[in-house]
């Protein structure tokens, strides 16, 4: 068994889903996370998917990651992750609601069909470290955990009364009869006897200690925490993925908080999935920190099976955003992991949980998102995500679609390709060159940015280029740059501003002979004069 597993699993260049541009010509990938936290609870996003497959194609998108698509704790409210029972798709009336927010279980499945006609991959967003909204309590014992520390107990065995049945009535046993009680918990923050909140550790468990170490032990994070060590869990999680899979069809999965789930359980978990089905299943989780130390450590212990969201970079971008100007542009990538693992690494500039008014909020401003999903899209290494919010704009916030985002898009799309050359070198103007590759006929492109005042950047476009005028892409600069015959070109931006240089398909005239004497004969004169 052990060696199936390791002739199996996805490690290093398996997990981003990518080919060789250089060699075959294949297209860019792209994500995009579709949804944001303040959606109307209209049932209609579903729909939207379908109706909109076609068009995220054109645009470039090569997989979407759908939110969570099973009944919340919440009902129709529930974003999805106050998760009550992953067997309804929208399909029993339960919690007030046979649809979740999002639509039916058919429309769900529509959607992800619709989307893999158009050779978009779909993942599924899923939570596996808690459960919410028990149909039934259970008297039992249990200490108290500190909050700040949890290994810290705060009281001695005293007997409490917690949410922790699952019966799902409205299911009635279709998919699964597994029911969910105490002795499958580690613990949960609210005693019903007593109406008060607080850590609770139950009788006969201890917390998973192969976690983050936030909070001394950050095992526990809300509503009734599963028990990794379970092997009743342990069966049903591995019942219901190979389920979910085969029911749904999807191509991967978008794994909320793994810094609370036993760090090796994921690598279990997904190459028996693989194994079983045949398929890779791309696979991104979440382990929010910025620190790049931790997210190695984790992608060491999960044995590199999948990739992990950059936040080191996502902070880096939000930092820039707000700093007037005084960030130190050559850093932007210090200590991310697109930097230090590439191969691993899911770049994104803002999601659900980073908008206004969320627990993690640390929202990029406006006049940077240009910038920041250049910085992403633009360049060679990492898988960038795009977010519904910055996309189609977050109307509940009055935050419009990020400007020039479909541009970027188009120009990943379609220009983004072939050997890349950084130019990080100053605190402010930054800039690269890809030189495009014979698989794009079109490709190519110069990006140059600035957090500050504007100005200008020599950098090597290629030979190939020698003689080609250069427009901006995205019309900030109305000039036209030629390529010198060495493959430079002397490239602008505007103050705070990005621009995109790309070949106009025009070749610059070439200058008489007599007009450049005559030019250089004046410009000794001027010098002799001066």
């Amino acid at each position: 068994m052990e060696q199936n597993q390791e002739t199996t699993q996805m490690t290093g260049n398996d997990i981003i889903p990518k080919g060789n541009p250089e060699i075959t010509g294949e297209e860019n990938k792209t994500m995009m996370q579709y949804f944001e936290w303040y959606l109307p609870s209209d049932h209609s996003l579903w729909r939207k998917v379908k109706n909109e497959a076609v068009a995220l194609r054109e645009s470039g998108i090569t997989a979407v990651w759908l939110p969570p698509a099973y009944k919340g704790a919440c009902g129709v409210n529930d974003v999805g992750y106050a998760v009550y029972d992953t067997y309804d798709l929208g399909e029993f009336y339960q919690k007030g609601t046979v649809p979740t927010k999002y639509g039916t279980k058919d429309e769900y499945l529509v959607a992800i069909r619709s989307l893999q006609e158009e050779n978009i991959e779909v993942l599924a967003d899923i939570v596996l470290g808690h459960r919410m909204g028990a149909d039934e309590k259970e008297r039992i014992f249990a200490y108290g955990s500190a909050s700040e520390d949890r290994n810290r107990q705060t009281c001695d065995k005293k007997k409490v009364t917690v949410w922790t049945k699952f019966t799902f009535p409205g299911r009635n046993g279709k998919y699964s009869d597994f029911k969910w009680d105490w002795t499958n918990f580690h613990g949960t923050d609210y005693d019903a006897h007593s109406e008060e909140n607080g850590i609770l550790r139950f009788i006969g468990k201890d917390w998973d200690t192969d976690v983050d170490s936030e909070n001394g032990n950050y095992d526990y994070l809300m509503g009734v925490d599963l028990d990794m060590s379970d092997p009743e869990v342990l069966e049903e999680l591995d019942r219901w993925g190979e389920w979910y899979l085969n029911f749904t069809g999807v191509d991967g999965f978008r794994i909320d908080a793994v810094k609370h789930i036993e760090f090796h359980f994921f690598k279990v978990w997904l190459t028996k999935l693989r194994e079983k089905s045949g398929k890779k299943l791309f696979a991104v989780g979440e382990y929010w920190n910025a620190e790049l130390a931790r997210l190695q450590n984790y992608i060491e212990k999960s044995a590199r099976t999948l990739a992990l969201f950059d936040v080191p970079l996502h902070f880096r971008m939000f930092e820039a955003s707000r700093s007037n100007g005084m960030f130190d542009m050559r850093y932007i990538f210090k200590d991310t992991l697109v930097d230090a693992e590439p191969e691993l690494a899911v770049t994104f500039v803002d999601n659900h949980d980073t908008q206004y008014g969320q627990a993690l909020e640390s929202w990029v401003l406006e006049w940077f998102k240009p910038l920041a999903y250049a910085l992403i899209l633009l360049r060679e290494k990492g898988y960038p995500c795009v977010f519904y919010g910055d996309y189609y704009g977050v109307p509940s916030s009055n935050i419009p679609p990020v400007g020039d985002l479909q541009t970027l898009l188009v120009l990943r799309k379609e220009r983004a390709y072939g050997v890349q050359h950084d130019y990080f070198d100053h605190p402010d103007i930054v800039g690269w060159t890809r030189e495009g590759e014979e698989g794009h006929p079109a490709s190519g492109l110069a990006v140059i940015m600035t957090d500050g005042k504007g100005g200008t950047k020599e950098m090597y476009m290629g030979v190939q280029f020698a003689g080609m005028e250069f427009v901006d892409a995205l019309k900030r600069r109305e000039e036209k740059i030629v390529i010198d015959d060495e493959g430079y070109a002397t490239f602008t931006v505007a103050d705070g501003s990005i621009s995109v240089w790309v070949n106009s398909g025009v070749k610059a005239p070439e200058i008489p002979k007599h007009v450049i004497e005559e030019e250089i004969v004046e410009e000794d004169e001027k010098e002799e004069q001066e």
